[in-house]
């Protein structure tokens, strides 16, 4: 029976998340975490001005749907000449909410004929720990790098796929699952959350 909620309908995040935190809480396996979306929990209206106010609330949501102790996160691509945009609003750039290849494509787009020395972006992530009680928790993780030219790769998801991790010259989505773990802004966030995950569920 799990005994942690992840706040997530997306099936990628859900191995994604639990291979960060596997070596990083003791005892914990497949069956401790049940996604949103197998507990049939609804999607609250993310209506936070930050990712961490959004990460918050889906935790809220979910923790009082199932009465489980409840992790979410929000996260996002922040591009440097774009003001930080599309940031919270990464997931429904392209108008429609998920549409990952859509959203891609038309930040590929406003950037046409940026040079590279101006493609400076990160990904940021929120994590945040909400517990029955109402305590809360809420760790972030950011990576930097710039923006491709062009989608490469067929791993990973989002903007994977034209996004260049500093001290690389591969996308994201090049990377092995591993080793985007190792360096990635959900596993900085996660990293930093994981104690306290392991001492709600000691």
């Amino acid at each position: 029976m799990a005994r942690l909620a992840l706040a997530t309908h997306n099936a990628h995040k859900v191995g994604e998340i639990l291979a960060i935190l596997e070596p990083l809480v003791p005892g914990l396996t497949q069956g401790d975490i049940a996604s949103a979306g197998q507990l049939g929990a609804p999607a609250p209206v993310e209506d936070g001005t930050s990712f961490a106010e959004n990460a918050l609330i889906k935790a809220h949501a979910l923790c009082a749907a199932t009465g489980l102790p409840a992790i979410a996160d929000d996260s996002g691509i922040a591009v440097d000449i774009m003001g930080g945009a599309p940031g919270i609003f990464s997931a429904l750039w392209s108008g429609r909410h998920g549409a990952d290849s859509e959203n891609l494509q038309l930040l590929l787009a406003q950037m046409t004929d940026i040079p590279t020395a101006h493609r400076g972006a990160a990904f940021v992530c929120a994590a945040a720990l909400v517990k029955p009680d109402g305590t809360e928790l809420v760790e972030l993780g950011t990576v930097r790098g710039r923006l491709a030219e062009a989608a490469s790769g067929g791993n990973g998801f989002g903007y994977d796929p034209i996004f260049v991790p500093e001290g690389y010259d591969v996308t994201s989505a090049q990377l092995s699952p591993q080793e985007k773990n190792r360096i990635s802004h959900r596993a900085a966030a996660f990293r930093a959350l994981a104690p306290h995950i392991a001492a709600v569920l000691s």
